[in-house]
């Protein structure tokens, strides 16, 4: 598989393994079966571990710390996460540290190579008018992210339980390209790597999505980039995996996915394959998170990474479908 460097860290699989479908939040899977397709991650040449203790109330953790049973392969790298809101900000260093730590048990492991702050960050002042309530559990302002988050991180790091610390990059585009571009700034972020730009459910905010903008905010800063959501939940796949409502959002990017679906059909491949070679082409990102939950899935998109990039062509067609909701604020075949 190739490798490729994460920002200004290590090399890393193209790949990633992901910890949603682990922790069986994309279908039905048990946990032999997650077992197995992490030790099928390792033999395919896959060397970085997307994981949280959210995922599956910490199934996903568990299932890859059965896995290893505290016996790493030495070129596995693992990520875990925590989301703070304000209802967490008294006690915010101890809840950071502790969820830390649970993780570490969990995994049978000493020090996690990248923590993520998997909250958004926003301005002071910001409401989300979407969902009042978010901001209580999953969402944190500019200055409690500078004046107590990014140190803890820090202190974190100095003490080696952390290799290095990151962002997942879902929030308020402004303020997440404010943050790449800090100083201390995170190693590595999380953005949104699809076809449609589109982070679904994930989207708290009323701006326009800017994912390929934070993508160059990244590498124009030397932020690794880790890309998520290739298949966007399942919208741009043959069929979602589990019962969704008929105006969620994903249900309604996968309506809007009917003619890469259709385009897909015609050219005789798998829409999911077809997903995570663009999204693997994107230009900027290091490694795509994938979100399989089998190892029948795990092999398709590894068969999916040997074939390369996708051709011209193909390429040209999708992006002819206007699928994409981003409304830019400069090109987005700006250079990086």
């Amino acid at each position: 598989m190739e490798t490729r460097r994460l920002g200004e860290l290590w090399p890393v699989s193209a790949l990633t393994l992901g910890g949603g479908g682990l922790g069986q939040g994309w279908g039905k899977t048990d946990r032999a079966e997650a077992v197995a397709t992490v030790h099928a991650a390792v033999e395919a040449g896959i060397t970085l571990l997307d994981l949280a203790p959210l995922y599956g109330r910490g199934e996903a953790e568990a299932a890859v710390g059965a896995a290893f049973d505290g016996v790493w392969p030495s070129q596995m790298r693992v990520t875990t996460k925590c989301m703070i809101g304000s209802r967490h900000f008294d006690g915010l260093e101890e809840r950071l540290e502790k969820s830390l730590l649970r993780s570490l048990a969990t995994l049978k492991r000493e020090q996690a190579d990248i923590y993520f702050l998997h909250s958004n960050i926003h301005p002071n002042d910001y409401v989300y008018e979407q969902d009042l309530d978010y901001q209580t559990y999953g969402a944190v302002p500019w200055s409690i992210f500078v004046d107590r988050i990014v140190p803890t991180f820090e202190k974190l790091k100095a003490r080696g339980l952390i290799g290095a610390w990151g962002i997942t990059g879902t929030g308020l585009p402004r303020a997440i390209m404010e943050a790449l571009r800090g100083e201390p700034k995170p190693a590595v972020t999380q953005a949104i790597a699809n076809l449609m730009d589109s982070a679904g459910g994930m989207r708290r905010y009323e701006e326009p999505a800017e994912p390929r903008n934070i993508i160059r905010t990244a590498k124009n800063n030397d932020v690794g980039v880790m890309g998520i959501r290739a298949v966007q939940a399942g919208a741009l796949t043959e069929a979602i995996d589990r019962p969704l409502p008929s105006d969620h959002p994903e249900a309604n990017d996968y309506a809007k996915a009917a003619p890469f679906r259709a385009l897909c059909k015609e050219i005789g491949e798998d829409p999911a394959v077809v997903a995570h070679r663009y999204a693997l082409a994107m230009e900027g990102v290091d490694t795509v998170v994938l979100g399989v939950k089998n190892r029948h899935e795990l092999g398709d998109i590894v068969a999916a990474e040997a074939k390369g990039p996708l051709e011209a062509d193909i390429l040209r067609r999708i992006e002819a479908l206007g699928l994409r909701r981003q409304v830019p604020r400069i090109p987005l075949d700006a250079p990086i």
